[in-house]
């Protein structure tokens, strides 16, 4: 799928990256992380898969499209065993093909594993040479192969010591589930980038990587996955390893903007409080003339109650959001495309008409949809919209997980507030600025945070030895 088609499917939003699962010593392992990837769809609608364990044989089963899809036909029956893990896709590294959906399996002379993974490698492709170089066939154009290659490639051992020794040698974002005949593992990476939860059900352990799947299946969240950490999980219990230094955490502020479901916790915040927060200090700094408020449905909500409560102003449902539009479809026209909008969102003309509307959003990509929705609102016979957006500009790509326009492709890498205000025909726009979002989290002004805000600031954690690579450049570090 092109990016035109993307933007057409999705909207002109990024992508949620993945989600992951996995349960130990439970005797319905699979049905639960069936449960636990419902909770987690919102994290990739493009493919599925779960193996399970039980304890000599694997078995797996796995296609594209959403859980409903895989899943329609008593697959589950067969998945049998005490432990499992699952995931949900999008597409962030890899085309969208059978082959690509994941867990993966991998068979050598040492052992039988599967691996899932949510997150995007910096040095994939660099890694992915060195590793056909030495013999390496590669079935996928995923990245989560590489890693599964690096583990296979440590050869015989505890299994935990062969991961941990791997996942040394890659660079990103990345949370990972891996599966043998007696044993789970879970690994975050050392900045936190992606998210990953640990919780109880019972006497068995599970990991996901939003605790709402913990709610979903019954368990109870014990903690977050610390970065650097590796989860070694077996009748025995849970055992920490840290692979990899303790580094200035840098985990993703998108997930509370926009990724994650309002009611996890992530990283010790809730999601829909700092959205709530953000949206009060949207209305403090970046007032706005309006009569109603009306946030962008699902995940500018939270965000519009916490301006709405801060303003005064009262808090409507002026769009009303289609939740059963087909996944796949795709606008072959400009006038279809514009026509999408209207099947997706509608306005309420009898709460919008005659109004100064303040809208807010979480952000903006392309502005495409954002001039669709002020347009749809103007339609329906409001007098003013006033947009604004609980994040900074979004200037620049994420590498470490994140499916987003290229810069280039980016409005807000190439337009001032102003011409942005103009290209989406609002009567006034404004944003967070960077310290404004931190202090949602309860940082001040000038104070380290643990956060990447690279999107906003074009500052990595990390280097781009990939992108480096692909200029055909030595490999430079480019953020602190």
């Amino acid at each position: 799928m092109d990016s035109v088609e993307k933007q057409a499917t999705y909207g002109d939003k990024p992508r949620e990256e993945c989600g992951v699962f996995g349960i130990f010593g439970h005797p319905r392992a699979a049905a639960l992380t069936y449960y636990g990837l419902v909770a987690l769809q919102h994290r990739g609608q493009e493919a599925a898969g779960i193996t399970s364990t039980d304890g000599s044989r694997m078995y797996s089963h796995k296609g594209l499209g959403l859980l409903t899809d895989v899943f329609r036909a008593g697959e589950l029956e067969g998945l049998h065993g005490h432990a499992a893990i699952g995931h949900v896709r999008y597409s962030t590294a890899g085309s969208n093909t059978i082959q690509n959906a994941q867990p993966i399996a991998l068979a050598t002379h040492a052992r039988n594993f599967a691996i899932a993974h949510n997150g995007n490698l910096v040095n994939a492709r660099f890694l992915r040479i060195q590793l056909e170089e030495q013999g390496s066939l590669f079935q996928t154009t995923s990245d989560t192969e590489v890693i599964a290659h690096l583990i296979a490639k440590e050869g015989a051992g505890d299994l935990a010591d062969l991961v941990a020794r791997a996942v040394q040698k890659i660079e990103g974002g990345f949370a990972l589930v891996i599966l043998s005949d007696d044993e789970l593992i879970a690994v975050r990476d050392p900045f936190g980038l992606r998210p990953m939860v640990l919780g109880r059900l019972g006497d068995a352990h599970v990991v996901a990587s939003e605790s709402c799947a913990f709610e979903t299946v019954g368990a109870t969240l014990v903690r977050d996955v610390e970065p650097g950490e590796l989860l070694h999980i077996t009748h025995h219990g849970v055992r920490s390893v840290r692979f990899a230094p303790r580094r200035a955490r840098r985990m993703c502020t998108f997930e509370h903007v926009y990724f994650a479901r309002p009611d996890s916790d992530v990283d010790g915040w809730n999601v829909h409080s700092v959205r709530k927060q953000l949206g009060r200090i949207l209305a403090e700094r970046h007032p706005a003339p309006g009569d109603i408020v009306i946030g962008v449905p699902d995940s500018s909500v939270s965000a519009a109650a916490g301006y709405a409560e801060q303003s005064g102003l009262p808090l409507e449902t002026g769009l009303i959001k289609n939740k059963y539009i087909a996944r796949t479809f795709i606008q072959p026209s400009q006038e279809l495309r514009d026509l999408g909008v209207r099947l997706k969102l509608n306005a309420v003309r009898s709460v919008v008409e005659g109004k100064r509307v303040v809208l807010i959003d979480d952000s903006i990509v392309r502005g495409t949809t954002s001039r669709r929705i002020v347009r749809l609102l103007r339609g329906a016979g409001a007098l003013e919209v006033h947009v604004r957006i609980s994040s900074p500009p979004y200037v620049s790509p994420c590498h470490y997980g994140i499916d987003t326009a290229k810069e280039d492709e980016l409005i807000a890498a190439r337009h001032s507030i102003e011409e942005i205000r103009r290209a989406i025909e609002a009567d006034s726009l404004e944003f967070l600025t960077v310290d404004e979002l931190m202090q949602a989290f309860g940082f001040p002004p000038g104070s380290p945070v643990p956060f990447c805000n690279a999107c906003f600031t074009r500052r990595y954690p990390t280097s781009l030895i990939d992108q480096t690579l692909n200029e055909g450049m030595e490999p430079i570090r480019i953020g602190g």
